[in-house]
């Protein structure tokens, strides 16, 4: 079991169009538990596994869990291996849980990379545990995510990393131009199991929902066929994770707010906003104390308590202007979407102008869905011209021969004079691409290509 997901990608790390952050965490919502309570209306909490196994809840759970693809967990069972699987052995597998018999199988240990460097391990639980803990999240999320505090932000229905971002830019704007930016050391590798349960604890009754939870805590995890125990922390993913990490961290929003402090959290991710160096040094040194309750260490090379504007949060920065706090594309998350577009416009990698159109329209849509906040329309139209120039210079690559560059030029209405000039510096690809090759490729012939634009 996970506090993350495989399927739960941070902002300021977007891409993919099919699946946007705002829809992964609306897709946790209330809606989808509607008819779980509807079929078990009158349940008190110490039923909530049997509303979590009704089957109007389950058919829920089950299109979600499809809905979100994955891959094949420790079981190798992919989603439709699953389905038939299920066929046969769910009876068996609801008697098990009904009883307190069912065992979660480990987890399957996989790494990606981190946009900013380094590899961030996921934990891949099997499609039928996926099941299993999204029908448990379609009960508990409706009851416990009404608890929370109102400037938590992550991972919780109807709110988004764009709201929390907003949230942030109007303490700013309040004069609270100070921020407290603290970092969890390895947060999913150090959450005590013992402090997470008893928090658990406090918000619900029903024994054999706690007891569930705990044994997917404590599923061993599976890495090149070798299954380790787990007593401390868990890898990130499954669809419980995101709630049970906000279930722990709640105690510190709460002592926050006693303490009158305006701070936004995004999942491990707390921003505390104040007037001055010193007062964010005191909050700084009352976080620590109270992370420390958690069993939480705050990673101080990565925690600072700095002007608010220019510090990245989920992918944003602040900055002023004329009295006005404004929002921008962070200078991090602009480093990364070069490097993606890098790879993909690689003059060596042997695609047509037509298959990297394809791939862009894959990524671009979701990266300025995310970033639409960015009051700096500047910085997109510079972008979106960076990127014609290394289109422009990977369609001459493909030319390759003088003589081709000529006669394609020609072919796209180029004057002779510029056809002449490009076809007699062949190999320049990307001074050629700069100035003349403009206007005969110019914005007009990227958009019947289909390639997005930014601005």
């Amino acid at each position: 079991m996970s506090l993350g997901s495989a399927r739960h990608q941070k902002p300021g790390q977007p891409g993919r169009t099919e699946r946007t952050q705002g829809e992964a965490e609306r897709g946790n919502g209330r809606d989808e538990a509607r008819p779980a309570r509807q079929e078990t209306e009158g349940l008190g909490q110490a039923d909530l596994l049997t509303q979590a196994l009704a089957r109007a809840n389950l058919v829920a759970a089950w299109k979600r869990v499809k809905a979100n693809r994955g891959s094949a967990g420790a079981d190798g069972l992919d989603i439709e291996a699953t389905a038939e699987h299920l066929k046969t052995h769910w009876p068996r597998i609801r008697e098990e849980l009904q009883t307190g018999r069912y065992r979660p199988q480990p987890v399957r240990r996989v790494q990606i990379p981190k946009s900013g460097g380094g590899m961030r391990e996921l934990g891949i639980p099997s499609v039928t545990d996926r099941l299993i803990q999204q029908a448990l999240l379609q009960v508990l999320q409706p009851m416990i995510d009404p608890t929370f505090s109102e400037s938590s932000y992550g991972f919780r229905p109807g709110r988004r990393a764009h709201d929390a971002v907003l949230q942030a830019q109007r303490h700013v704007q309040e004069g609270f131009g100070v921020v407290v930016d603290v970092d969890l050391e390895k947060f999913f590798d150090r959450v005590n199991h013992d402090v997470l349960m008893d928090r658990l604890a406090k918000r619900i009754a029903d024994k054999a929902v706690l007891r569930l939870t705990r044994r997917y805590l404590e599923a061993g995890i599976l890495d090149q066929g070798v299954v380790m125990a787990r007593y401390e922390g868990t890898p990130q993913g499954g669809p419980l994770s995101p709630l049970l990490a906000n279930v722990l961290l709640d105690e510190v929003d709460r002592e926050l707010e006693k303490r009158g402090h305006r701070f936004v959290r995004y999942a491990d991710d707390c921003n505390v906003y104040v007037r001055s160096q010193k007062a964010g040094e005191r909050v700084l040194a009352g976080l620590r104390k109270l992370y420390d309750r958690l069993h939480l260490k705050v990673n101080e090379a990565k925690s600072a308590v700095a002007r608010a504007t220019g510090r990245k949060f989920l992918g944003y920065a602040l900055w002023r202007t004329g009295g006005e706090v404004k929002r921008a594309v962070a200078g991090k998350a602009i480093d990364t979407f070069k490097v993606r577009i890098r790879q993909m416009t690689r003059r060596n990698c042997g695609r047509s102008l037509v298959e990297v159109a394809e791939a862009l329209r894959r990524y671009m849509p979701g990266w300025k869905a995310y970033f639409r906040l960015a009051q700096t329309p500047r910085v997109f139209r510079e972008l979106d011209e960076w990127l014609r120039h290394r289109l422009r210079a990977l369609q001459l690559k493909h030319w390759r021969r003088g003589a081709t560059m000529y006669r394609e030029l020609l072919a796209l209405g180029a004057s002779e004079t510029d056809a002449r000039r490009i076809a007699a510096n062949s190999r320049r690809w990307w001074h050629n691409s700069r100035l003349l090759l403009n206007r005969a490729m110019p914005i007009a012939y990227f958009d019947r290509l289909g390639v997005p634009r930014l601005s």
